[in-house]
């Protein structure tokens, strides 16, 4: 017999940068997670609605994280590096050093976070000017996009910041321009936080309107004018210095990034669906939506033809998936949200002594108290006297209102961790419910969904997973490998490399189905009616709202 020499496995490092940790993996040609390793990043708070970060400490975490994943591996079998983030806005002066965006000068202090709405009176400047642009952001700017924030700088950062300030990066552009030294920007970026047409470019008239024309005259340099589509090579792969930061070698391919909800996108949404019997198989691509469920949600579909759907971001062309038009829902507080509403109750230390003392985390444990509680109802019918809205953070789709406040219907004097537990249930039941009312918004426009494919943290949750099916009446679909946005980062790296021909071709061989989660269609007229309670809750938190504005 003769043996034929093996070929030595390819990989791909993906990195990706969320609200609170930066995580990295090693991640086969086959899309699986070989190793990952995650660190914190700080988060300041100086006041409310003012979240910053500091670019320094999360590339300090970005290089802890790749050195501990390619620890024991050979590196020259490493073939390119994906980075995505958050659409955090990064501030840089001429000479590439960081550069406060805050009150108190605190330089290293040089990122405002995607969730802070310090700019609220900028966007609603900017929406008022109903700019053509806007069309492509479901009619109405987000707070959280990237114009309304460097407005704000410049009027209340005029001298220590805006006139000093050489480059405005994306989190993710930045990471990019860290590792090789390129100023290209990621179509991705651009597009979907600001405002860039990829058939047309920048529109100086919407600059110029929202009093940014700064920004024009030096040719968009500071924001980007050299624009890579999202898996491209960025110049000449890593440069010596981030080599030797990161642990891996000079010279290996770096692709444009992505944002990191995007990432998770393209980590799901291209898998081979074929034997699980589901209705997006013999499908196109643009029946299925992906989800990326962490501290926030995102709901990504994808169409042929440009779809315009009120109160969703997009349509963008390109942005996530090549060719294709990326429409954009989103929940602006969801992992944050179930967090704020668990720890904040009294019951929350009688929680965490149990779930320690049954070595389970308190979600796992919560889950587990439902199941005692339920009898013989199936869990879900525990809130039907108890209804929750969850925009305690505002209302990104398909309402675009950050105005909008949290609302609980049904509270008693108890306090128990039977209590907690039910609250716990209605907030993940309301984000369901939010989906739901994404998809229809999105469905009534022009798309046609039949399968959701979940993935972050939140998608660990097996209450989570179940209730999206039940009340979408949609299966979810679960990825194999369940750090999905890693995956994402790490088919960027692949396609940078050249080893395949597309991004397609790689989503395809390297996005892999583990479970999936059919809806419990006896509970449909259940769901139905918490969703006519739902739409009512918003109902009469405006009517309220508009007989107290009337004072």
């Amino acid at each position: 017999m003769h043996s034929e020499k093996q070929t030595p496995v390819k990989y791909y490092i993906g990195i990706d940068v969320g609200s609170a940790s930066v995580r990295a993996a090693l991640v086969d040609e086959f899309g699986t997670v070989v190793a990952h390793a995650d660190q914190p990043i700080q988060i300041w708070e100086p006041q409310p609605d003012h979240y910053e970060q500091s670019s320094a400490d999360i590339w300090t975490a970005c290089c802890s994280v790749t050195k501990e994943v390619v620890c024991g591996v050979d590196t020259s079998q490493i073939r390119g590096v994906g980075f995505d983030a958050t659409c955090s806005l990064v501030v840089m002066d001429k000479q590439f050093q960081p550069l406060a965006v805050n009150c108190e000068g605190q330089n290293n202090r040089n990122v405002i976070m995607w969730m802070d709405h310090r700019a609220v009176s900028q966007v609603e400047r900017i929406n008022a000017t109903q700019h053509k642009v806007l069309s492509y952001v479901g009619g109405a700017m987000s707070v959280e996009m990237q114009p309304p924030k460097l407005l704000w700088i410049k009027e209340n950062l005029r001298e220590s910041c805006w006139e000093k300030a050489g480059y405005f990066f994306d989190l993710p552009d930045f990471l990019s321009w860290k590792a090789t030294g390129v100023t290209a920007r990621s179509l991705c970026t651009v597009v979907c936080k600001w405002t860039y047409s990829s058939d047309g470019g920048w529109d100086d008239s919407f600059w110029k309107m929202i009093g940014l024309e700064d920004l024009v005259k030096d040719k968009y340099e500071k924001i980007g004018n050299h624009i890579l589509s999202p898996g491209e090579p960025v110049g000449k792969g890593l440069t010596p210095g981030a080599a030797k930061d990161l642990g891996l070698p000079e010279g290996i391919a770096v692709a444009a990034s992505l944002i990191d909800a995007h990432a998770g996108g393209l980590g799901v949404i291209g898998a081979d669906v074929k034997g699980h019997n589901l209705p997006c198989e013999n499908q196109p691509i643009t029946s299925r939506l992906a989800m990326i469920c962490g501290t926030s949600s995102c709901h990504m579909g994808v169409s042929e033809t440009p779809i315009f759907v009120p109160g969703v971001w997009g349509p963008y062309f390109s942005a996530m998936v090549p060719g294709l038009w990326l429409n954009e829902g989103g929940q602006s507080a969801t992992g944050k949200l179930i967090d704020h509403v668990v720890r904040g109750h009294v019951a929350f230390p009688e929680l965490q002594s149990k779930a320690a003392a049954s070595a389970h985390n308190i979600y796992t444990y919560l889950n587990s108290h439902l199941d005692m509680i339920k009898k013989s109802l199936p869990v879900g019918f525990l809130t039907v006297d108890l209804h929750v809205w969850p925009d305690f953070h505002g209302n990104r789709s398909p309402l675009t209102d950050l105005t909008l406040k949290g609302m609980v219907v049904g509270l008693t004097l108890s306090q128990g961790l039977d209590e907690l537990a039910l609250i716990y249930l209605a907030t993940i039941q309301a984000i369901a419910l939010g989906t739901r009312h994404i998809l229809e918004t999105m469905q009534a426009a022009g798309h046609h969904i039949n399968t959701l494919f979940l993935c972050g943290g939140l998608s660990k949750n097996p209450l989570f997973v179940q209730m999206h099916a039940d009340i979408t009446g949609k299966p979810v679909v679960l990825s194999k490998e369940v750090e999905s946005v890693l995956v994402g980062a790490a088919i960027l790296g692949a396609c940078a490399s050249g080893d395949f021909a597309s991004i397609q071709e790689a989503m395809e061989k390297m996005g892999r189905i583990g479970t999936v989660v059919q809806p419990s269609r006896e509970h449909k007229r259940f769901y139905d009616k918490k969703y006519e309670v739902f739409l009512k809750l918003v109902e009469h938190q405006r009517e309220y709202r508009s007989i107290m504005n009337s004072l």
